[in-house]
């Protein structure tokens, strides 16, 4: 906050300032003592009719009366990375439309508009990484009447809490009716750090959780012939997959995408994996995705061992950062990411037209 010579607090802040991140304190109502100030440190994304709306990092909204206004400025686009490789987020929003590509997409300015028969929201929304090249409402319609041409659900992806992230575009879908359904972190780390983790008194029991993976380049001959036809549901990889359903193909399209795809699995019983992931890689960056693991032989270290194996093969590709991403409410994975030196970079949030 800012102060006078006189110890006051000050309002460094107008309408101008809208876009930029500030701090600002409030007056709390029918507060007293210590207790009487609330701060709030976000994106301004708007100032209306005497009310500033800023975004946090987490997407979440607050209202700030301007007659409560006690102090405000404007603070660093960001804070300072301590944990992970350097990255910005367009980067890493381009590297992870790579490694998921939708079965059809059109631009629309800098926008793009993705669809892959719904298989998953993120193969399914639009990637705003800049200007529609249009008004926003006309924008907006172009993207719903799209998604119904398509009989599918009409969803912008918008990421917070990093530089150059989407506040403003957040604030203005809240305002005209679109609404988050879901929040996903998106994290980062060091390949090195994924393999070498493991302290030593552990290492017998994950080396021999590793020997077990077994690495391939597609999902096989067998797999994608069946889900080609649409006869039967394919085996194997697929079947340990949750997200798939009965696979087509258009989930082999968006899960074969992507410049270096590997697959990874641990047998199981009746030939469906214990566990399986999925890592593309591209250029430095190593992507990690689809980690699921029979619910009966979790905790047993499967999930570590196919990271750790899809991480050494990334390295010998040639990468050394690592990103992933996973839904806020997943605590488990989210431990097993924070034990392997995953941190937050930034989030997004899947808007849905109402």
């Amino acid at each position: 906050m800012e102060f006078t010579a006189g110890g006051r607090l000050r309002v460094r802040l107008t309408p101008a300032d809208v876009g930029k991140r500030v701090s600002v304190r409030q007056l709390t109502e029918g507060g007293a003592g210590p207790e009487k100030f609330t701060d709030t440190v976000g994106v301004l994304t708007s100032w209306d009719k005497g009310v500033l709306l800023i975004t946090r990092r987490t997407g979440e909204s607050v209202r700030v009366p301007e007659s409560a206004l006690v102090a405000g400025k404007v603070v660093p686009a960001a804070p300072a990375r301590r944990r992970g490789p350097a990255a910005d987020f367009e980067e890493l929003a381009r590297v992870g439309a790579r490694a998921w590509q939708p079965v059809e997409s059109e631009p629309l300015g800098d926008w793009l508009l993705r669809a892959a028969a719904g298989f998953t929201r993120r193969a399914n929304s639009v990637l705003p990484l800049g200007d529609p090249g249009t008004p926003l409402d006309e924008a907006l319609e172009r993207v719903r009447r799209w998604y119904s041409e398509r009989g599918l659900p009409a969803y912008i992806q918008v990421a917070t809490g990093a530089e150059g992230t989407q506040e403003r575009l957040y604030a203005e879908l809240e305002r005209r009716g679109w609404r988050a359904e879901t929040t996903t972190e998106v994290r980062i780390g060091s390949l090195a750090a994924i393999v070498d983790r493991h302290p030593e008194d552990a290492a017998d029991a994950e080396d021999a959780a590793v020997s077990r993976v077994r690495l391939d380049r597609s999902l096989g001959a067998e797999t994608a012939t069946a889900a080609a036809t649409g006869t039967t549901t394919a085996t194997g990889w697929l079947q340990r997959y949750q997200r798939s359903g009965v696979p087509g193909p258009h989930v082999l399209h968006v899960l074969a995408s992507g410049p270096s795809v590997w697959f990874a699995s641990v047998p199981g019983p009746a030939d469906v994996p214990a566990a399986i992931g999925r890592c593309v890689v591209d250029g430095r960056w190593a992507g990690f995705m689809a980690v699921e693991v029979d619910p009966d032989r979790r905790r047993q270290g499967l999930a570590t061992a196919v990271m750790t194996t899809l991480a050494r093969r990334a390295l010998e590709e040639g990468a050394s950062a690592a990103w992933l991403q996973v839904e806020s409410d997943n605590t488990g994975a989210r431990a097993l990411y924070d034990a392997m030196g995953f941190a937050v970079h930034h989030s997004y949030h899947y808007f849905r037209s109402p």
